[in-house]
């Protein structure tokens, strides 16, 4: 029945030729300001994780991490202006950049409760006929045109609680319309990676992962990969109370594979706005019922003396909407899998963490897109790039996701042994 699963091959523990494309940056040769901060709700003060960071009156936006934190770098001539703050279920916020006068500067939300009469849940009494109206409609909310987006890209590897590996990159994505059958291009920017592999030589399986994972999270540009005319009808769907997002009345649907179906499919929610019916949001995780199912999905390739049991399988899909308009802003996959190898007493457990930001985009009006050795292959796997750590402003005018304490201390170990063997 289900046949696509939210990831492309690669391999774990194998290095490959990193590739570097050549395509634009949309940076101007400008100085660039950086603001920071971090995001807490209001009454519980506690930190808020997927919050949508954007400067008014450009496309240069970021999210902050699980700690609530975020970064952003703005172009100098931009000081003078006004980060939105926005996050589904919470009142927006519009924060002038000089108030971001340091780094603990705090930013609280205060959360939003939605009356039914802001989302008039009888115009559509089905559920399911709602979802169906999202992708159909998916042309008329969103752009016609070609997109050049700058995105970051986050990747970590953990042995049981350890970081074993740790790749980062800046791609430029050349999204193609929605309403065009033609995948999405990418090409790579600059990357660094790093990889204990002495804690990886058990995992000598072909496992799915790469910045293609987090691209086919797009569930509007690959409904393939969640809902098709045909899977839709193996879902139970219904209606959770409406909640909002930057003011905006939002449908939330929940849904769920029918018990009667065979196979591995998902559950989760989808957020709609009300108005357009666009996608916003969509939290999702896999039915890990039978693992030796769930586990073909992942693994195309492994020693016959090694089991890979799949434990959790997560997904988030998030749109912004700009000019009438919603893109495709970020999307994130958690995977944990426990690896047995026969007549060895004790199993590893890995967890793989991958999320890609869209940062900064403008409309592509040529057909010219990278080919060849320029273009990244779903299959691609960023090599060992370490000597990328030893610099501190590596990243330059890129914008990225504010790494979370323990992704920091994984950096500072790596320059640490850096320093000691003198790179």
């Amino acid at each position: 029945m289900f046949r696509k699963t939210l990831f492309v091959f690669g391999f774990f523990g194998i290095l490959c030729a990193l590739l570097i494309g050549g395509s634009p940056a949309l940076f101007a040769q400008e100085t660039l300001l950086e603001y920071n901060g971090t995001v807490l709700d209001a009454n519980e003060r506690e930190p808020l994780v997927f919050v949508s960071i954007s400067l008014n009156d450009s496309n240069l936006s970021t999210v902050s991490n699980t700690e609530g934190e975020f970064v952003l770098k703005v172009p100098e001539s931009a000081s003078g202006g006004v980060l939105n703050v926005s996050l589904l279920g919470y009142e927006p916020k519009d924060i002038p950049l000089s108030q971001l006068t340091n780094s603990d500067t705090k930013i609280y939300l205060s959360p939003k409760v939605t009356e039914l009469s802001e989302v008039n849940v009888t115009t559509f009494k089905n559920p399911e006929a709602l979802v169906r109206r999202v992708f159909k409609d998916k042309s008329a909310n969103s752009t016609a045109e070609t997109v050049l987006m700058t995105a970051f890209y986050r990747e970590t590897i953990k042995r049981r609680k350890r970081n074993v590996s740790l790749t980062e990159a800046v791609v430029d994505l050349y999204k193609l319309p929605y309403a065009s059958n033609r995948q999405d291009i990418m090409s790579l920017q600059k990357a660094r990676k790093s990889t204990d592999y002495r804690r990886l030589d058990t995992v000598a399986v072909k496992m799915q992962g790469g910045p293609f994972s987090t691209l086919y999270l797009d569930i509007m540009k690959y409904p393939e990969y969640i809902f098709t005319d045909e899977s839709i009808e193996f879902y139970d769907f219904q209606f959770d109370p409406p909640t909002t997002v930057n003011d905006r009345p939002v449908y939330v649907v929940r849904f769920q594979q029918k018990e009667k179906v065979i196979g591995s499919g998902y559950q989760g929610k989808l957020y709609i706005d009300a108005t357009v019916f666009a996608l916003v949001s969509a939290t999702y995780s896999l039915n890990i019922t039978d693992s030796r199912d769930a586990s073909d999905l992942f693994v195309r390739k492994k020693p016959r003396d090694i089991t890979v049991s799949p434990l959790q399988a997560s997904y988030r899909v998030d749109y912004r909407q700009k000019n009438g308009k919603w893109y495709y802003g970020y999307g994130s996959v958690l995977v944990s899998f426990k690896i047995s190898k026969r007549r060895r007493l004790f199993n590893s457990v890995y967890t793989l963490a991958s999320e890609m930001a869209v940062t900064d985009w403008q409309s592509y009006a040529t057909d010219h897109f990278p080919i060849g050795k320029e273009r990244l292959r779903p299959s691609v796997i960023i090599a060992d790039a370490v000597s990328g750590f030893s610099d501190p402003d590596f990243w330059g005018p890129y914008n990225l996701i504010e790494p979370e304490k323990s992704i920091e201390s994984a950096i500072n170990k790596i320059r640490r042994k850096l320093k000691r063997n003198g790179g």
